[in-house]
């Protein structure tokens, strides 16, 4: 299991566990959380905890994976962000870092998958010497454009994925 705590002005940031289910849980049930992931959202708890065994194994496999967002006020489970090692082709790119985020739909619009996002890639560039992140989203989704490009990753370009037209952007290490 990853040992590490990321601290933001509002969130901690940190391994997701088994406790989180119900966060998953209430995240990835809501159709509207989905709209631009392909509208297909889980339906049961096995399905969160399933998918929280999922990124475990990849923290063993690959170092890695997506970490919980706590809001410090209250404790509550608000989402995910951090990393994802791409090992399957998309884009014609494998083996790359992706920046990823998914907020439970109360949290949206407040900042805070920026917050987290920047706080994440400040992590991957600095303590685990990242040289370069990519991040995608539907180009629908204005919401994830606009958090990409406020934590300063670059349009490259827009292609084709699974017949929806999506954004790829990137961000380099800083020198």
């Amino acid at each position: 299991m990853m040992d590490f705590m990321i601290e933001t002005e509002r969130c901690y940031i940190r391994a997701l566990n088994a406790g989180d289910a119900g966060g998953i849980f209430e995240l990835d049930s809501n159709p509207n959380v989905h709209k631009y992931l392909g509208n297909n959202p889980i339906k049961t708890l096995a399905e969160a905890e399933n998918v929280i065994e999922l990124i475990t194994q990849q923290y063993k496999d690959l170092g890695i994976g997506r970490w919980a967002i706590i809001e410090k006020s209250t404790g509550n489970f608000v989402g995910w962000t951090g990393f994802k090692y791409i090992v399957e082709p998309i884009n014609n790119h494998v083996n790359y870092y992706d920046l990823g985020y998914r907020l439970i739909e109360g949290y949206w619009g407040k900042g805070i998958a920026t917050e987290t996002a920047k706080a994440c890639l400040k992590y991957g560039f600095e303590v685990l010497n990242f040289d370069e992140v990519y991040g995608i989203c539907d180009v629908e989704n204005n919401g994830s454009k606009n958090v990409l490009q406020k934590c300063g990753l670059q349009l490259i370009e827009t292609f084709d994925y699974d017949g929806v037209s999506h954004y790829w952007m990137k961000m380099e290490k800083k020198e």
